[in-house]
């Protein structure tokens, strides 16, 4: 029994043996059948890991060929992210949709952004009318209009300045006629006065008396009252009332309502000359700081506007359109736009989510323009490879499918991968194939050098 189970033991162990190298004589078969049809030879070593995981690589030298294993990647692709966090409002675009490079792809709730940029452009419009205003200077009416008023307040001034000593003399006179008349009036009727009275109304009683006598002519007419002689009669009787109700009012002297009334009037007199000497100073020194104000509004409207006023006014319309430029940056950012054309290869969010800033919310690539990223070169190899050198690929899911290369780039910083450090070396297809899948692997032989 113990023959027959070491006979098994050692069965089993051949079988996975010839597994094992079918498997890699399978993945390296056909580049190596490539490689012996131009009378290469191979020499295959295997490079193990120090742990228990599985080898890092085999790398194949065919008299100066170097074989890697890689992975089709775009040729441009991008993990897009928003500037700023909010809440998604639309997504433009699908999984799978190919876009233009600047064509918009989602948009996250933008109110608050717009009023901003809204105010932002009003302020920079009204610094510029402001600025606009000070550049055009003051308007031939408004310069007009100062000047008329410089000249009416020069008018008032020199009328002042004339025609106060006028009104002080003239209220002055009034004041002297005043006191006169109140002197009269106490002294009463002088003997002059009423001997003229009495002359006066002798007169008039001697015309009264010879128009009766012609009135009593005619009385017994029956006409009379359209006579001259009524006519004279009444006239003639009336002097005589008036002359004697002078020489009455002469004779009988002051009265108290008399008194008043001139003390009265004096009272005016000087109030009205103290007033014109109080406000005369006043008056003159008021129209003077008119005038002063009246001229610098006129100067200042005639010069126009000061340069370093202007300059203020330009660095506000500076200031203002900078804050409406950064008030639509801030609008700009709530919208994700494609930076390339390409298609959109996976999608992470929907509307109504919470996108961060920074985080990924889309991954665009443009999937018409294939790569090969190896994935397993060591450090002992890469010093091998130069950028420009010629390399043969084929793809473990498509059969048959040989394609020419050249290595663009050897990414000059490599990654720790199970102890060994690797390093990426980018080959560029010569020509594509529709059938190239993202992450496709691949087998590359590089040329060493």
């Amino acid at each position: 029994m113990k023959r027959w189970g070491m006979l098994l033991t050692v069965v089993l162990g051949a079988i996975v043996l010839a597994a094992v190298g079918g498997f890699w004589f399978m993945r390296s078969g056909s580049m190596n059948a490539v490689l012996a049809a131009d009378g290469d030879t191979a020499d295959i070593a295997q490079v193990e890991d120090a742990g228990d995981s599985a080898p890092v690589q085999f790398v194949t030298r065919n008299n100066g060929w170097v074989e890697v294993d890689g992975r089709v990647v775009p040729a441009i692709s991008s993990d897009l992210s928003m500037p700023v966090s909010g809440v998604i409002a639309e997504i433009l675009v699908s999984e799978g949709d190919m876009v233009e490079a600047g064509q918009p792809l989602l948009r996250l709730r933008s109110q608050q952004q717009s009023i901003a940029v809204t105010q932002a452009a009003a302020q920079l419009q009204q610094a510029e009318a402001r600025l606009a205003e000070l550049k055009a200077g003051a308007r031939e009416e408004d310069i007009q209009s100062a000047l008329a008023g410089l000249v009416a307040a020069q008018a008032r001034q020199n009328r002042l300045e004339e025609t106060g000593p006028n009104d002080i003399a003239a209220a002055e006179a009034n004041l002297a006629a005043a006191q006169a008349s109140l002197q009269r009036v106490y002294e009463g009727t002088s003997e002059q006065q009423i001997i003229a009275a009495r002359a006066d109304l002798a007169n008039a009683e001697a015309s009264r008396a010879q128009a009766q006598s012609a009135y009593d002519r005619v009385k017994d007419r029956s006409d009379v009252g359209m006579l001259p002689e009524s006519v004279q009669l009444q006239q003639a009787t009336n002097a005589y009332n008036a002359a004697l109700a002078r020489l009455e009012d002469l004779q009988r002297g002051a009265l108290v309502s008399d008194v008043n009334a001139a003390t009265a009037q004096v009272r005016r007199a000087q109030a009205q000359l103290e007033a014109l000497r109080a406000a005369f100073p006043s008056d003159v020194i008021v129209a003077k700081s008119d005038v002063q104000r009246a001229q610098a509004q006129f100067d200042l409207l005639a010069a126009g506007n000061r340069a370093e006023t202007i300059a203020v006014t330009e660095a506000e319309v500076a200031l203002a359109q900078a804050r409406l430029e950064q008030a639509q940056a801030a609008l700009n950012d709530t919208e994700l736009q494609a930076p390339f054309a390409g298609t959109i290869a996976a999608l992470n969010v929907a509307v109504g989510e919470q996108a961060t800033a920074g985080a990924p919310v889309m991954q665009l690539a443009d999937l018409t323009r294939w790569q090969i990223e190896t994935e397993d070169l060591t450090e002992l190899s890469v010093v091998d490879i130069t950028e420009g050198a010629e390399a043969r690929i084929v793809f473990d899911a498509i059969p048959g499918l040989e394609k020419q290369g050249q290595v663009m780039r050897v990414r000059p910083i490599g990654e720790d991968r199970r102890g060994d450090i690797v390093y990426t070396v980018i080959v560029d297809p010569a020509e594509q194939d529709s059938r190239l899948l993202w992450n496709m692997t691949a087998v590359v032989n590089i040329q060493a050098k």
